[in-house]
């Protein structure tokens, strides 16, 4: 794992891009790369290339980067993990490109299949997670890549007389004269959601590239954009090649099978190597599988609170102990969160409000002191049916569509009238019961009541069941005020889905990418952690999307099928509970802990005007969460996350 970063003149009388450019563009994301800065010049392609190294694989300098290709046609600097490059020299040995080895990495790999299938082939035969710039002296183009799902991040856009690509934002906001505005559609984006969508950057100008794409810069032409496949092209090819066998148990051994081998080619490593466990379904397999293909124990992790309430950490032990791996838990005190927070804005480049990045990210930081390699369970919700809303939703609508509208509208109208009370009602609390929804959802009582009325369709439940605020102009100036906020529309190949499937695909493009990877990519390589996703998997993917919609969800639960493996590896008492997740206090912080840190930034009359906010609405909200009209944390998480980001990005500092 590392970061990566690259400059290329955009004109050809453009003076061509120096040390000193490339050098600070690497040393702002030193933290994704401790362990070498490694730098590469052409000053008569106007290209430069720059590397910060965590070295996982070939320790040796035959690893280090930026790396040249045997032919000296292509120059790399690669970000990511390739699993199967192993097979992927077994396959170059035949064909005869393979002779003369350096070293035993996956970028010489890749960089071999490159020079003999050509980028786009060989991205489509990798199975990884990446992101990378690779020069190509023949055609005078730098081609940028991203993987299929949207592990690896990647920035690019036009800063002065260069285009600038790097890992994170950190290093483009490092440049001399990077004077980058936000911008109000990412803002508007961002306070819907908590995170700035996947298919746009915070700051104008900037773009990130989309998984599962190759993006070309040249000199005096624009930029090009073609696709080697993502999750629609591995989504449309599961449901195209349909079940693997007729029954449910042979289904599911096929897939531990699948799952088993992708498990072990990720923990092919040089360094020390672990899991994260949670105790939950996802983790728990894939510690569990690591465990079985393991010669010796397994290490794992786990965080918890010391408050009781918020603390999961006991049933991650409890299915340590049964495995037997080497097992470690870090409880961490409400001191230790709050202490966090203000460092939050150097950790995320982009403003982020999903607070479950505070647990994540101290278990990243403890789990690095003794492993530099962590495999997740990350990505099994998405492809596998696992958030409360691909249950409940489509359940939901169809209780609703045989209600008469005389019914509903008045129904609708009382919800509405209950927005904002939280969840202390036991007559509220009966309501959510007898709709079949968690009673997590009350908070969002308002916007489900005009679904409720209108007898609205899944798009429509989707978007109250993800979003912060309805409409999050509210909170902005006029001004400021960026386009109505709208889920796009699936793709070609995905287009004809429904109900749960639709929520998946959703998810998968959207939520995945913008928010739970950048959520763990951040934290852990603010610390210098590598994490692997073997539910990610291309692979996994496709292979998901093949099983009827019953494997996934079944009985009212999702993720039918993992449960059933892990049913033969686990006990079902020690994993089959509620989804949780790592909560956290934010009411009740936001009203103590923090309640002067928030305070001080809501006063900051530059930071309201930078990101547009209006300074009476968002105080408005303060009041009303103070005052106890209202739990509003969540929402003034959002607005204090970017207030906080706007602050550090105008100090310019960069994660240590």
């Amino acid at each position: 794992m590392c970061g990566i970063a690259a400059l290329l003149a955009a004109t050809a009388t453009t003076p061509p891009p120096g040390q000193d450019l490339i050098g600070a563009m690497t040393r702002a994301i030193a933290h994704r790369g401790p362990d070498k800065d490694g730098h590469w010049l052409d000053p008569d392609g106007g290209v430069a290339l720059g590397h910060r190294r965590l070295s996982i694989i070939d320790l040796s300098e035959a690893g280090a980067q930026p790396m040249a290709s045997t032919c000296g046609r292509y120059m790399i600097v690669f970000n990511g993990e390739i699993y199967n490059h192993l097979s992927l020299r077994k396959r170059l040995a035949s064909d005869g490109h393979a002779a003369g080895w350096r070293g035993h990495s996956d970028t010489e790999t890749l960089l071999a299949a490159i020079a003999a299938w050509g980028l786009e082939a060989a991205l489509d035969a990798v199975c990884g997670m990446f992101a990378l710039a690779l020069w190509d002296r023949e055609t005078a183009t730098l081609s940028l890549a991203r993987d299929r799902m949207g592990e690896k991040p990647l920035h690019y856009g036009r800063i002065g007389e260069h285009w600038a690509v790097a890992s994170e934002l950190h290093a483009l906001r490092a440049l001399p004269g990077a004077e980058l505005r936000s911008d109000p559609a990412a803002v508007t984006a961002y306070l819907a959601r908590g995170y700035v969508p996947d298919g746009m950057s915070i700051h104008q100008g900037l773009a990130k590239v989309a998984p599962g794409t190759i993006v070309t810069l040249a000199r005096d032409h624009a930029p090009e954009t073609r696709h080697f496949g993502g999750f629609a092209a591995l989504a449309t090819e599961g449901l195209g090649r349909g079940v693997s066998a007729p029954d449910p148990d042979t289904r599911a051994r096929h897939l531990e099978d699948l799952l088993a081998e992708v498990v072990g080619e990720q923990m092919l490593s040089d360094v020390p190597l672990g899991s994260f466990l949670s105790g939950g379904i996802d983790s728990s397999l894939v510690t569990a599988l690591m465990q079985a293909g393991a010669a010796r124990q397994v290490e794992s992790f786990s965080v918890g609170f010391t408050d009781a309430r918020f603390d999961e950490s006991p049933h991650a032990e409890a299915v340590a102990r049964h495995l037997g791996t080497a097992h470690t838990a870090f409880r961490i005190s409400e001191e230790d969160a709050l202490d966090l927070i203000p460092q939050l804005p150097q950790i995320y480049d982009e403003p982020f409000a999903d607070s479950s990045q505070i647990p994540t990210a101290l278990l990243c930081r403890a789990a690095r002191a003794r492993v530099t390699v962590a495999l997740t369970g990350d990505g099994a919700d998405e492809i596998f049916g696992g958030y409360n809303r691909h249950v409940l939703g489509p359940r939901l609508m169809r209780r609703l569509a045989p209600v008469p509208g005389a019914l509903r509208r008045p129904l609708g109208r009382m919800l509405a009238r209950l927005d904002g009370v939280g969840a202390s009602g036991g007559a509220v609390q009966g309501i959510a019961r007898r709709l079949g929804l968690p009673v997590t959802l009350i908070d969002k009582l308002g916007r489900l009541g005009t679904v409720v009325e209108s007898a609205g369709d899944i798009p429509a439940l989707y978007a109250v069941l993800t979003r912060g605020l309805p409409d999050p102009r509210m909170l902005m100036t006029p001004d400021a005020q960026g386009a109505a906020l709208r889920d796009p529309a699936l793709p070609d190949g995905l287009a004809g889905l429904d109900g749960a499937e639709w929520m998946m695909a959703q998810d998968a493009l959207g939520y995945l990418p913008g928010d739970i990877l950048v959520k763990v990519d951040r934290a852990a390589m603010a610390t210098s952690l590598e994490t692997r996703a073997p539910f990610l998997d291309a692979r996994v993917v496709a292979a998901g999307w093949a099983l009827p919609q019953g494997d996934r969800i079944a009985d009212g639960r999702g993720k039918a099928v993992l449960r059933r493996i892990l049913a033969r590896h686990v006990p079902t008492e020690l994993t089959e509970r509620p989804k949780q997740g790592f909560a956290v206090p934010l009411d009740r912080w936001l009203r103590e802990g923090l309640r002067d840190w928030a305070a001080g930034l809501l006063a900051r009359e530059d930071l309201l005007a930078a990101t547009g906010l209006d300074r009476s609405a968002v105080r408005g909200l303060w009041s009303r969460h103070q005052t106890r009209r209202a739990n509003l944390g969540q929402t003034l998480w959002t607005v204090l996350m970017l207030l906080a980001w706007m602050d550090r990005t105008q100090t310019g500092s960069a994660p240590q």
